[in-house]
């Protein structure tokens, strides 16, 4: 095989229908992991999937400096869904891009340069969102970054109130940390945040790649918490499996976020996926599925393995079991011997994000499956 960008796991995925997958030899898998939360419909879901060939039957590309009907459709659904006062968009390829987008805007908008950003925090690959990313193994081969970058600790209020100062452009949190671990921050901090970068000119950036489109409860994470940002990241689940990402702003952010564009910004297959995934979202009330099932596959966890395990923490269908350092060996049980497919966050944590339209029955699956694991 040539590829070399992936490690590949030893299960070749051929098709899916739901909350499952199959491999070239037709087992099934309950996938828990929704392929890193970019599926949150669940695999071909019909309304995307028609989405999708109605629009290939009229044009598949058009650049973004054309208006297209899918496009507009999609920047108003957007910006109707997004919490007040932010009702600008723009739109590119990847959650990585979206944070990419964030931090120029930042800069441009407020004439500063410095980011603050979280320990554990991960925001991307591209090299300014890697500058805010924490792990070195991601960064190192990379070096030297864009400059500029401070590091504070996670829920840490009074250590964001040190760092954010006036020559801070923008400080970026997710307000559930998915790589680092499933770390949710306390409504208490990103209040906090709020007031923080507001008092200091500075924007404040929610990375919600992972926590966007109803996965912790909410549609967005930031309403869930009641604090408004001045700019949202979203991407995975926003085309139910297609490439697609977004920066949300607020007018001051959009009025002067300097020069910034993308080739392939919001074609008309990516939007009309996009459109119909946020509209089926919001119409069939997922994120109160993902609200109701997180709840309980986190009580379910608790009382099959809690004595079992380090720990147990989440929002919504964002949870993780902390198992110690044997999390792959878990999470490879689980796969050839459970057929359930789930996620690492580092070397400790089994990462649980499943489309938000599982039943009790697929969490009932999983908790037994971790249940014999971690015996």
């Amino acid at each position: 095989m040539s590829g070399f960008v992936f490690n590949e796991k030893p299960i070749q995925i051929e098709r899916g229908d739901g909350a499952y997958v199959y491999d070239d030899g037709g087992t099934e898998y309950l996938d828990m992991g929704a392929s890193y939360a970019c599926v949150p419909l669940g695999h071909g879901h019909p309304a995307v999937q028609s989405a999708v060939s109605e629009q290939l039957e009229k044009i598949t590309y058009v650049q973004a400096s054309y208006p297209n009907a899918e496009r507009t459709a999609l920047y108003d659904l957007l910006a109707d869904t997004a919490p007040d006062p932010i009702d600008k968009t723009w739109l590119c390829n990847s959650g990585t891009e979206a944070n990419e987008a964030a931090l120029k805007f930042a800069r441009s908008a407020t004439g500063d340069s410095k980011i603050v950003a979280t320990m554990q925090g991960f925001h991307g690959r591209t090299m300014g969102a890697l500058a805010t990313t924490w792990k070195n193994k991601y960064k190192k081969p990379y070096e030297p970054l864009i400059g500029d970058v401070e590091f504070v600790p996670y829920d840490d209020s009074e250590a964001l109130d040190e760092a954010v100062d006036e020559d801070t452009a923008a400080f970026i949190v997710e307000p559930v940390q998915g790589e680092g671990g499933i770390n949710p921050a306390s409504d208490g901090y990103l209040e906090a945040a709020r007031e923080i970068t507001e008092d200091a000119g500075a924007a404040l950036i929610f990375d919600e790649v992972q926590t966007g489109m109803g996965r912790t409860g909410a549609l967005w994470n930031s309403q869930r918490a009641a604090v408004a940002p001045d700019m949202i990241t979203a991407a995975k689940g926003l085309g139910n499996g297609l490439p697609v990402g977004a920066t949300l702003c607020r007018d001051w952010i959009a009025e002067n976020y300097g020069s910034h564009a993308s080739t392939f910004s919001g074609g008309p297959v990516i939007s009309a996926a996009a459109g119909a995934t946020v509209s089926t979202v919001i119409d069939d009330e997922v994120p109160a599925n993902a609200a109701a099932m997180g709840d309980y596959l986190l009580t379910e966890l608790e009382a099959a393995i809690g004595d079992e395990v380090r720990d147990i923490r989440g929002e919504g269908l964002m949870i993780g079991v902390e198992v110690g350092r044997g999390a792959n060996a878990a999470l490879k049980e689980l796969a050839l011997n459970h057929q359930v497919l789930a996620l690492p966050a580092g070397r400790t944590v089994v990462r649980l994000l499943p489309p938000l339209t599982i039943d009790e029955s697929h969490a009932d699956a999983v908790v037994d499956a971790m249940a014999e694991v971690v015996e």
